[in-house]
């Protein structure tokens, strides 16, 4: 029997977990969370067999799915507590900085970095779905330098819970997350306390907000803990997203100031480009 170890309950951790249970059910599944409310619910709602702070020595895979600034300080923990037939990946929403810390780790080989690019606005083991992951992409990260034999059970796993498989650096792969998730969030969020400042004087607002708000808003739900450490880890690439959105912004409040309505629409139409992007990828 296989066995796999969790480390992070919540959305990504849980949904994991729900769909090995599923795709793979003779393996073995424990886990941990630093909240023991977290802890003990995963373990209540069966996420989980057992709850073990450390994974036994003969687990085949540990999954690492915790805020991206504590993700090295665990991986590091976890190598060192497992044996050479043991493969550690994380969830990481960010990779340059992770893979540069790893690359000179004596047990390099044993590690897997992969991005699920699978989510909700929800957090916590109460928000895991068992078909989070069915059908999503997962970005992996210099796959080159992790052990062939471990490579096999990555790729028996992935199979399973039918994730799509896609490659890419780690520095590509964080400046294209910080425009197309990390820079979403964030006017979410902006956009949010945005409205929220307004309710201050007009308290019937939200009596108006329709669907388009409701979608709109939806990630300024998310956890703060999860993505403030995001935010700083891709801090380089984060600043130029918010340049340029910042940038397109005070040009379309410019357009609207000047009352050029050509201009405007253009503008516009040059946006609803991104239907057509989005259409394909349907």
């Amino acid at each position: 029997m296989k066995k796999v170890h969790i480390i992070g309950l919540g959305l990504l951790g849980g949904s994991f977990a729900l769909a090995v249970k599923k795709a793979l059910p003779g393996w073995e599944l424990t886990g941990f969370d630093q909240n023991p409310e977290h802890l003990n619910t995963a373990f209540e709602m069966g996420l989980i067999g057992k709850k073990l702070e450390t994974p036994d020595a003969d687990t085949s895979l540990v999954v690492v799915a915790t805020p991206v600034d504590t993700l090295y300080s665990l991986i590091d923990k976890t190598l060192a507590q497992v044996g050479p037939g043991t493969l550690v990946l994380d969830f990481g929403s960010t990779k340059d900085e992770l893979c540069q810390k790893m690359s000179s780790h004596p047990k390099r080989a044993q590690y897997l970095a992969v991005h699920p690019i699978a989510g909700t606005e929800n957090s916590g083991p109460k928000a895991a779905e068992v078909n989070l992951f069915d059908g999503k992409v997962l970005i992996i990260c210099e796959m080159d330098k992790t052990d062939v034999h471990l490579k096999g059970l990555a790729y028996e796993v992935f199979e399973a819970v039918n994730m799509k498989l896609r490659f890419m650096d780690p520095v590509d792969h964080d400046l294209h997350l910080a425009f197309v998730s990390h820079l979403s969030h964030i006017s979410s969020f902006v956009l949010g306390k945005t409205v929220l400042d307004k309710t201050k004087d007009e308290k019937n607002i939200f009596d108006m907000a329709g669907s388009g708000f409701a979608s709109t808003v939806r990630l300024a739900k998310s956890s703060p803990d999860m993505w403030a450490p995001i935010f700083f880890e891709n801090k380089k690439n984060v600043l130029e997203a918010l340049d340029s959105y910042i940038h397109h912004l005070s040009l379309f409040r410019q357009l609207i100031a000047d009352g050029d309505e050509k201009g405007l629409n253009q503008e516009m139409k040059e946006a609803n480009k991104i239907r057509d992007i989005l259409d394909l990828k349907d």
